[in-house]
């Protein structure tokens, strides 16, 4: 048996840095990888598709080039190459992971599952490893909804979906949530056809009506198709075509497509680590439980990223290495309660948002104003013909505090961190009416917006 100070099981956002940096601060550290380093982000998760997603806007812009006075000839894709330059860039990112394991002689990885057999005591293979301290990190997987007949169509995910180097000529996506989404409006703007099934009356589920409808207008201005309310019961093969049985309302429906895409949520990877033989705790969808500082009921264990449940971004992942590392170096004492989590959807427009929505601050009881201005008001997004989405600030009435945000715009990721900076100084959305903005920015549309917050019921 080998004893190490500290045991990381996965290598996401959160584990590697947390390894390595207990590493340099003199600590014998393990790491524990069944697959690829840099976990789900860097592998399958957003190097990969926002890299395929820059190939998807080219081809847009190079197919709409006459909208901007610019003739060019027919558009395809090449989506080998578009494929082969997206595992290009993950395995460059990959290989600065396993880079910084060669520098740090105290640092050891070791290749395989593993799976504990006492609260610290982890098993890999055939070798059996002890730690003061471990630290889960293993992410999640694609959920697979029960629907008759699925497992045998032949259904891709996230992740399978990104290998493909035939394009699709239909793509049906069950689910519209962020993922659907961005793959869907991917896919057809590399060429497919691509229609979006989902449960729900709303895309987005989590977000406002009036957000979630204008993206919906946007993707269906581009040729996207949506059923709405809708249920899958049953998938078959027939020949070449994947055909799905939809109740829709009091009736049913069949849709055929040649690919199908499953993005109906995720997983957590913890059914297979041991974890009733630590006495590690989890809640009944699976992720483990943690408090604010990410310990486990079980002390001495740790649990970072999504695997722990809560919002599902890598820069949560990021974050909980900075809880834990300074809970554990210096004592400041940080958590993760209260956090504000800002996040982006990476379509075009792209969803940035912060904070509460209308409706749960609504929900939660505070007097609101509310400020919105569509795109089509500012002059950066009219010189650059890309007017598609809105602005919307939501504010406490009584403190003139920004409870919550959306921008869904071009660039709406980066216009959002500028709100979400203003709510971490805890001032006035008021602040924002005597800034000065560069001329022409998209940022410039604030001017508009903070004029425009006024009382509702």
């Amino acid at each position: 048996m080998t004893k190490y100070d500290a045991i990381v099981i996965g290598s996401g956002q959160g584990g590697n840095p947390l390894c390595q940096d207990l590493a340099d601060r003199g600590r014998r550290v393990a790491l524990i990888e069944k697959e690829h380093l840099g976990g789900t982000c860097i592998n399958t998760g957003c190097t990969p598709t926002k890299t395929m997603v820059a190939s998807a806007q080219v081809a847009y812009y190079a197919r709409n080039a006459a909208r901007w006075g610019v003739r060019t000839g027919p558009v395809s894709v090449d989506l080998p190459r578009i494929v082969a330059r997206k595992d290009g860039i993950v395995q460059r990112f990959r290989s600065g992971k396993e880079e910084a394991f060669g520098s740090r002689e105290n640092l050891h990885l070791y290749r395989g599952h593993g799976r504990f057999v006492e609260p610290h005591r982890l098993q890999v293979g055939e070798e059996v490893f002890e730690g003061e301290r471990i630290f889960i990190n293993t992410g999640t997987r694609p959920e697979i909804p029960r629907i008759e007949g699925l497992d045998r169509v032949g259904y891709l995910t996230n992740a399978t979906l990104m290998q493909l180097t035939e394009l699709p000529e239909h793509l049906l996506v069950i689910g519209g949530g962020y993922i659907g989404l961005e793959f869907g409006q991917m896919f057809r703007r590399f060429g497919s056809r691509v229609t979006v099934i989902h449960r729900g009356e709303q895309i987005l589920p989590r977000e406002d009506a009036d957000v979630a409808g204008e993206l919906q207008k946007a993707l269906e201005g581009e040729g996207v198709q949506f059923v709405l309310n809708a249920r899958t019961t049953r998938a078959e093969r027939r020949g070449k075509e994947i055909a799905l049985t939809v109740e829709v309302g009091t009736g049913s429906q069949t849709l055929g497509a040649s690919h199908l895409l499953v993005a109906t949520g995720r997983r957590p990877n913890s059914d297979d680590l041991g974890l009733e033989r630590a006495g590690v705790a989890t809640d009944k969808r699976g992720f483990i439980m943690v408090n604010s500082r990410l310990e486990t009921n079980v002390p001495g264990i740790w649990a970072l990223g999504d695997v722990k449940g809560g919002p599902a971004f890598t820069h949560i992942s990021y974050h909980d290495y900075q809880v834990v590392y300074a809970n554990l170096t210096n004592g400041k004492g940080l958590t993760i309660a209260n956090r504000l989590v800002p996040y982006s959807v990476f379509t075009d427009p792209q969803l940035g948002r912060v904070g509460m929505t209308e409706r749960e601050a609504r929900a939660a009881g505070h007097r609101l104003k509310i400020g919105k201005i569509p795109m089509s008001w500012v002059a950066r997004a009219i010189e650059r013909d890309e007017t598609a989405g809105l602005m919307k600030l939501v504010v406490d009435a009584d403190s003139d505090r920004v409870l919550g945000a959306a921008i869904l715009s071009l660039e709406g990721g980066e216009l959002i961190q500028i709100l979400s900076t203003l709510m971490l100084a805890n001032a006035p959305y008021t602040l924002l009416q005597g800034a000065i903005y560069i001329h022409p920015t998209l940022a410039e549309g604030f001017y508009t917006l903070m004029d425009e917050v006024k009382p509702v019921e």
